[in-house]
């Protein structure tokens, strides 16, 4: 897979919520959690399952920061 995004991270899927339309895909990242919301009809064309490897490629205008008071 070639692609020009840079923000490449490789993980594995731990587990699969599907809704009606939608389903929270989350990864292992290197260790950290991140959930990824993408159709139905893409877990089942892309084959996904537990354990899967996967490249999640992250597409963002904007990252926001918080802190506490």
């Amino acid at each position: 897979m070639r692609i020009s995004a840079r923000n490449q991270l490789e993980g594995t899927v731990r587990s699969i919520s599907q809704g009606e339309a939608i389903a929270n895909v989350e990864l292992d990242v290197g260790g950290q959690r991140m959930v990824a919301s993408v159709t139905v009809e893409s877990v089942r064309e892309l084959g996904l399952a537990e354990g899967s490897q996967v490249t999640a490629v992250v597409k963002a205008t904007d990252v926001l920061l918080g802190v506490e008071h």
